[in-house]
């Protein structure tokens, strides 16, 4: 009896051990900025929750994982969009794929363009993915991938490859996260 029942409890009690961990490792919400929500309130015609403590609770939004992360309104201040998945660039050598470079990638705009951008997003990831591809082939992780000089070529080729597809500014672009994983 028991024999039949182990194979099915052990998938149960793991899935909810996974859940229950990774429940607690996630990162607390942080408290919503107050000009954001006057903003938000205006665009959904209703005014932000208030619980007494001056936030409000953070209920997501349809940006794409674009945001404004400091656009502040202001289109003439700077904004950023960050593509909401990360970059994954396979390095194969001699037809065998021997790591995976995984990189966080955010383009700076100003606040009147971020919106465009957004909108622009597989277009863009696609030239930066080819552009990624064309630095791995051409060696450019190879090595110290980390070095200045290397990062500077990297970010070089990634920002005229924003700006070759997009008619949005793209004053820059940042790599916040940049790994190599073993294939």
């Amino acid at each position: 009896m028991i024999k039949k029942i182990i194979p099915i409890a052990l998938p149960v009690l793991a899935l909810v051990g996974g859940a229950f961990g990774g429940d607690m490792l996630r990162a607390p919400a942080l408290p919503a900025d107050p000009a954001t929500e006057a903003a938000a309130a205006d665009d959904h015609g209703a005014a932000p929750a208030d619980d007494g403590h001056g936030g409000g609770e953070d209920h997501g939004g349809d940006d794409h994982g674009g945001g404004d992360h400091g656009g502040g309104g202001d289109p003439t201040e700077a904004a950023y969009f960050q593509f909401p998945t990360q970059f994954f660039v396979p390095l194969m050598r001699q037809g065998d794929l021997r790591d995976v470079m995984i990189l966080t990638v955010t383009l700076q705009t100003d606040g009147a363009n971020l919106q465009a951008l957004s909108k622009k997003e597989h277009i863009l990831r696609d030239a930066l993915l080819r552009q990624l591809m064309i630095h791995a082939n051409t060696g450019g992780f190879d090595g110290n991938f980390t070095a200045d000089r290397n990062l500077v070529t990297l970010r070089e080729g990634l920002l005229q490859a924003a700006k070759a597809a997009t008619d949005a500014p793209v004053t820059a672009v940042l790599i916040e996260d940049i790994a190599r994983q073993p294939g």
